[in-house]
């Protein structure tokens, strides 16, 4: 396999942890919102690309993804965590739109040999391993009630796998990296295959869907699509959580990651010179529901949703009831038949802001973007995110109204909330997709 699209193998190995942990923990895992906001492009360190989060049995897997698109093939100074970034993993459990239980994590690196250029000097075979030269450790912390308390402290970021010479047993050095916290918490950190399948080349050329090449307004012959991530990586933090220990009175949770960077004053001293100050943490990238910052909030707007709290989410409503992507699917594809339901689309604020009624909804909801989990219900996008969901395709039908709760079915009479019976749910509505395939899953 080429340097330049080398993929993170899977790991399968034993460390006393639950297969199904490992599998969540070490698989490829994938992303759906990439450079989505000006601001955010020019600093990818910072950028959020994925949330997930799923059950497997009373404990919760999360995973937070950052840094979209990373070449593998990146020496001499190969991909990693900011040093300077602060990381988190936030989650409401009241459904108040506000962090609960918050858990944060800063990294440090240390070149031991400053005189090479090399990120190795030898093939590294563990994590304190005297060749590895570039070496990134990290600290968690859980935010609860007001009260700080440092879980972990010096965890290994497991090195890039760099090559065959370098990393010649990866899959143990990953294996390595997974720790136990306490109160029965896990945690992994580092960087991961990106497979998730989406066809960025042709979706972002006018809305193209390959396999609906033939309706588009500006026609091409159909194909399959293309997913334009295979070989790339992304740097992913991965939690298995108690339940217990996120669950207060109510099973449905509410999952997004946030990232800070401090800012900077700068002030004019007597001699003419100009000390800089770092000053409070502000929130520079936030990304809760996949694919909403990217294709549904317009770009005037997308560096204040970036900066903004769940809390304020109500800004933001006119883009969700009546959302370009919706008025834009059939101008695109009419010559297909395609109907989409116009505003006002309250099924899309059911799924993307307050959850659906009976399954992950929570019982005193403030609309806010942020994944949302029922803890006692099976996994699976709106209900959480897995590995396994597809999400542009699922994303796409959502918005040609293959959930929309509407007696009528007259596309004027919008959209009463969210269902699952939806008239709809018809051709060519509900066979939307961008032709993508790849591994959307375990492996």
């Amino acid at each position: 396999m080429s340097l330049a699209r080398r993929r993170l193998p899977v790991v399968l190995v034993v460390l006393g942890l639950a297969a199904a942990l490992f599998l969540a923990l070490l698989s490829p895992i994938g992303a759906s919102s990439h450079r989505e906001a000006p601001l955010i492009t020019e600093d990818p360190v910072a950028d959020n690309t994925d949330v997930y989060a799923w059950m497997k049995g009373d404990n919760m897997v999360v995973v937070a993804n950052w840094i979209p698109l990373e070449e593998p093939a990146g020496g001499p100074n190969f991909f990693k965590f900011g040093d300077d970034v602060l990381y988190e993993i936030n989650i409401d459990n009241d459904g108040d739109a506000k962090d609960d239980v918050v858990y944060e994590f800063r990294f440090t690196t240390r070149i031991k040999n400053p005189n090479t250029f090399l990120y190795n000097t030898g093939p590294i075979e563990t994590l304190d391993d005297a060749d590895w030269n570039v070496v990134q450790t990290y600290t968690v912390s859980e935010v609860k009630n007001g009260r700080r308390n440092k879980l972990g402290n010096g965890l290994f970021s497991p090195p890039n796998n760099i090559g065959p010479r370098s990393t010649p047993n990866y899959e143990s050095l990953a294996a390595q990296a997974v720790y136990s916290l306490p109160g029965g918490i896990k945690v992994f950190a580092g960087q991961r295959d990106e497979v998730f399948p989406v066809d960025l080349g042709s979706i972002f050329d006018l809305g193209g869907l390959r396999p609906f090449n033939q309706f588009h307004l500006l026609p091409l012959d159909a194909e399959s699509g293309v997913d334009a991530t295979t070989g790339y990586n992304v740097h992913s933090i991965v939690m298995e959580i108690p339940a217990s220990r996120l669950v207060d009175d109510d099973p449905v949770l509410g999952v997004y990651s946030t990232t800070y960077r401090r800012q900077t004053r700068v002030f004019a001293d007597g001699d003419g010179s100009k000390p800089f100050h770092l000053g409070q943490w502000v929130q520079v990238s936030r990304l809760g529901m996949p694919l909403v910052n990217e294709v549904v909030i317009p770009l005037g707007k997308k560096d204040r949703f970036n900066a903004s709290q769940p809390r304020s989410d109500a800004q933001f409503l006119d883009f969700v009831v009546d959302p370009e992507l919706g008025r834009l699917i059939p101008a695109l594809y009419g010559s297909s038949g395609i109907q989409v339901p116009q505003a006002p689309r309250n099924d899309l604020v059911t799924i993307f802001l307050t959850g659906i009624p009976g399954i992950n909804q929570p019982k005193n909801v403030q609309p806010s973007e942020m994944l949302r989990i029922n803890t006692t219900l099976p996994s699976g996008f709106p209900n959480g995110r897995t590995l396994q969901d597809d999400i542009v395709d699922t994303s796409l039908q959502a918005v040609a109204g293959v959930f929309c709760d509407s007696d009528s079915g007259d596309p004027a009479d919008g959209c009463a909330g969210a269902s699952f019976d939806s008239p709809f749910n018809v051709f060519p509505n509900n066979a939307l997709n961008d032709g993508a395939t790849g591994k959307t899953g375990l492996s």
